[in-house]
């Protein structure tokens, strides 16, 4: 059986495969300090456009080549973005 930090890695890699990057995916620090043997998933907050990108990828919808990759460039410069200092 995978650790939880192997499957928020695995996660992240699919999500992004399909566009979808969800800034705040960790393992929950609480229950990752607790006993259990596996802690939480953490899938966080993202912004409604993720989160529709998401429903879209849930439900099959597929896009056109150009503009999954347009969509995931967006979402990139996005993520560049948060991650400077302000």
């Amino acid at each position: 059986m995978r650790s939880t930090e192997e499957v928020v890695a695995l996660l992240r890699e699919a999500l992004g495969g399909v566009g979808v990057v969800l800034p705040s995916l960790c393992v929950d620090p609480v229950t990752g300090a607790g006993k259990e043997p596996f802690a939480l998933v953490q899938l966080g907050r993202c912004n409604v456009r993720t989160a529709e990108r998401l429903v879209a990828v849930l439900r099959g919808e597929q896009e056109e080549p150009a503009a999954k990759d347009e969509l995931l460039e967006r979402v990139r410069a996005v993520n560049r973005e948060s991650r400077m200092p302000r």
